[in-house]
């Protein structure tokens, strides 16, 4: 479980290509990791498979690698990390699982005063789960919705700390996104389903 607030930004030294899909190896600012401790990377949950003071290991598999830009990954990207929560922990941001539930794409990037406002399409499914001012990761980063300002549109504000540290000021219209939704939202949807089916076929 993780927070989506970013406590590294690393950058990608090696991708090996594996049987078992891909192998990256990032360089970080971690000195106390441990084998088979659970990072998130570009919000993606991933299993350290070696470590050395100052960077890792972590395996994608092919799963994995069909359910985000992973693959397309190369030597010299940077990318969002987060060490996974310990109890007793401040939760500063919401509860993240580290599950990327779609890519999607940037289509608008524009200033607004102090903020960058970035618009992402997204799916039905993603757009049943977001509410105004409610939570949605980005690339691993625990955003507040801004805005949804047309069917299949989300807004988010990226404001000057958040463009410092991560990725997320780089964005640009065209560029695949991790996006993961709320998991209270996705509790809630599964729980109100069958009552939903049960109002549309009463009609």
């Amino acid at each position: 479980m993780f927070s989506g607030l970013v406590d590294d930004v690393g950058t990608i030294e090696k991708v090996e290509v594996t049987a078992a899909g891909r192998e990256l190896t990032i360089a970080c600012s971690y000195q106390d990791l441990a084998d088979g401790e659970s990072i998130a990377v570009n919000g993606a949950c991933l299993t350290v498979l070696e470590h050395w003071p100052g960077r890792f290991t972590v395996g994608a598999i092919t799963t994995t690698l069909g359910r985000t830009t992973i693959g397309s990954w190369q030597a010299g990207r940077r990318v969002n990390l987060e060490r996974a929560l310990r109890l007793g922990d401040r939760l500063g941001g919401h509860l993240v699982q580290g599950h990327v539930d779609e890519v999607a794409k940037v289509v608008a990037v524009r200033q607004e005063g102090d903020a960058r406002i970035v618009e992402i399409e997204v799916s039905d499914e993603m757009e049943s789960l977001l509410v105004p001012l409610g939570s949605i990761t980005v690339d691993g980063v625990s955003l507040t919705v801004n805005a949804l300002p047309a069917s299949g549109l989300l807004g988010i504000s990226l404001l000057e700390f958040t463009l410092m540290h991560t990725t997320l000021g780089r964005l640009e219209p065209g560029d695949g996104v991790h996006l993961e939704g709320d998991v209270i939202g996705k509790y809630v949807r599964r729980l109100v389903a069958p009552h939903l089916a049960t109002l549309e076929d009463g009609r």
